[in-house]
């Protein structure tokens, strides 16, 4: 079960926007650059990101939000982690309560928060066609989206 919607409200309008500032070069932490599904404009998503191998795993602490619609409907999308921009593919929602991949201490968070539900994507930086759909612009205050 994810974070309250209340909570979601709140971190969209005032966390977001604070962690957005540093999500990019956190450990733990990213932006996901995605269009939006109907108004096709870029956003900016700070999210809870863990390396796998081939790829990440994206924490789904607000379940499937707009954010994730978008992702799922373009297949694609970008991720900024470390101060470096990659590009990622393939996503699909995977529920695990074992939170496989995910540190030791962030499992008991994800545990007391009942958050089960990842988004696995690809890191296809190397191999991604040209003329994919990209998110054109840097991330501002004003495209961050919410984490819901």
């Amino acid at each position: 079960m994810p974070l309250p919607r209340l909570l979601a409200e709140f971190n969209k309008v005032a966390t977001n926007r604070l962690i957005g500032l540093v999500a990019d070069r956190l450990p733990g932490f990213a932006l996901v650059g995605h269009k939006g599904r109907t108004s096709g404009r870029d956003y900016w998503t700070p999210v809870t990101l863990f390396e796998r191998p081939g790829g990440y795993r994206i924490a789904l602490t607000y379940g499937q939000g707009d954010w994730v619609r978008n992702v799922m409907n373009a297949g694609r999308a970008q991720v900024i982690t470390g101060g470096e921009v990659r590009e990622i593919a393939n996503p699909r929602v995977v529920h695990d309560p074992q939170h496989a991949g995910v540190p030791l201490a962030v499992q008991g968070m994800l545990w007391l928060a009942r958050v089960d539900d990842f988004l696995l994507v690809d890191d296809v930086s190397d191999s991604a066609p040209r003329g994919a759909e990209r998110v054109d612009s840097e991330p501002t205050r004003s495209s961050w989206a919410s984490s819901r």
